[in-house]
């Protein structure tokens, strides 16, 4: 399974740990989750207390099961966490390899210019903007790959680290 959704990256690797620890590991209602994650890991809303929730099942940190979301006690790796990132996150591969191709620095829009055929079609149909969207997805995909030193910044683009 691939996961779409990811949250703004942080400024450290170590916001990830600290969101983790705020998921009880007792199984708890996504609503009651999140409450606990904007009090205890200061995530400032509900929608991006479910961006981090959706992330972390993609860094096999947290499983969702029928009574809700709980923590993955032996899951904090670290080491795990790039190799989980581009196996588990929707279009990962893609974009590294459209990094790893590309002779200069990319804009985030030209990064989504060349995956745009990547987006689902139900996906398009949702939202008159679903290019904005996506555009974004890529953006934070391309701060993520950075964080996980996939990639590297250079100017106003990205480049294959």
């Amino acid at each position: 399974m691939r996961f779409k959704i990811v949250p703004p990256v942080p400024d450290s690797p170590a916001r990830i740990e600290t969101v983790w620890k705020a998921v009880p590991i007792v199984p708890d209602p996504e609503d009651s989750c999140c409450q606990r994650l904007m009090a205890d890991a200061d995530v400032p809303s509900q929608d991006e207390a479910k961006e981090w929730l959706t992330f972390c099942r993609a860094l096999k940190l947290v499983e969702e099961g029928p009574r809700g979301y709980a923590r993955i006690r032996d899951g904090y790796d670290p080491a795990e966490f790039p190799e989980r990132f581009r196996e588990r996150v929707y279009a990962v591969p893609e974009l590294l390899a459209v990094l790893a191709d590309a002779e200069e620095p990319l804009s985030p829009e030209v990064v989504f210019d060349r995956l745009r055929g990547r987006v689902p079609a139900w996906e398009r149909a949702r939202t008159n903007d679903w290019e904005g969207t996506w555009t974004r997805r890529v953006e934070r995909l391309l701060e993520w790959a950075v964080l996980f030193g996939f990639a590297e910044r250079a100017g106003d683009g990205y480049r294959a680290a």
